[in-house]
Parts: structure tokens; C-alpha cells; sequence
């Protein structure tokens, strides 16, 4: 468990790192977690290595969740004098994200299907 530990913080620490020295404004959450999807993909790090530690966070995630969450309540009012450039904006983003994920998709099935056939044929 410690190993899986400091593979999957050691990457957020990482992404953390790429932020910093690169100055671009993208959370370096993110570029950790790509940067261990990578490794996993790749083959540096095993799934087996980081499975026990991710199961525990994600049977625990409403812990990480909950604050935020009543966080907000300290700033219902700037929701509410917010609220319709925050709903296009959700509404917007949501549909933006849906779309490039379908793209994206169908576009890896397509050069899956494209892999498999040189690669059988």
C-alpha cells in the first residue's frame, strides 16, 4: 500500500511540478492523473501496484467531496447574483465536454478497429 502511495501522489506531485515550472494555468490535478494514466498505459507502473490504494480512495471519495460541497453554503449569495452566467456556463461546458468525449470515442473505436485489422490481417 505504501508503494501504491507514492506512485499515484508521486505523479500528482509531478503534475504539481509541470505547473510550476511551466506556468501554464491547467490544475496540476490533472496532469498528475494523466501523467499516472501514461505510466499505466506505457507500462512503467502496473495496475496491481496502485489498485489497493484507488479502491480505498474511491469507496471514500464522499469524504473528499462533503467539504467542498458545504463550503459552498458560505457563498450562496454570490450564487445567487451569479446564477444565470453560472447555469449557461455549466449548461455550455457539460455539452462541450459530451461532445468531445463522443468524438474522441468514436475516433479511438475507429483506430482500434483500423489496429486490430493490420494487425490480424
Amino acid at each position: 500500500m505504501v508503494k501504491s502511495f507514492f506512485i499515484i501522489f508521486g505523479c500528482l506531485a509531478l503534475g504539481e511540478l509541470v505547473v510550476a515550472l511551466t506556468g501554464i494555468k491547467f490544475p496540476s490535478s490533472i496532469i498528475g492523473l494523466i501523467l499516472l494514466t501514461v505510466s499505466l498505459q506505457m507500462g512503467i507502473f502496473k495496475v496491481n501496484q496502485v489498485k489497493k490504494l484507488s479502491d480505498f480512495l474511491i469507496d471514500n471519495i464522499s469524504f473528499f467531496i462533503v467539504p467542498p460541497g458545504v463550503a459552498l453554503m458560505l457563498y450562496f449569495d454570490l450564487i445567487k447574483d451569479n446564477l444565470l452566467a453560472i447555469s449557461v456556463s455549466v449548461l455550455f461546458s457539460t455539452a462541450l465536454v459530451m461532445i468531445v468525449t463522443g468524438y474522441t470515442h468514436q475516433a479511438l473505436r475507429r483506430w482500434g478497429k483500423k489496429r486490430n485489422k493490420l494487425k490480424n490481417g
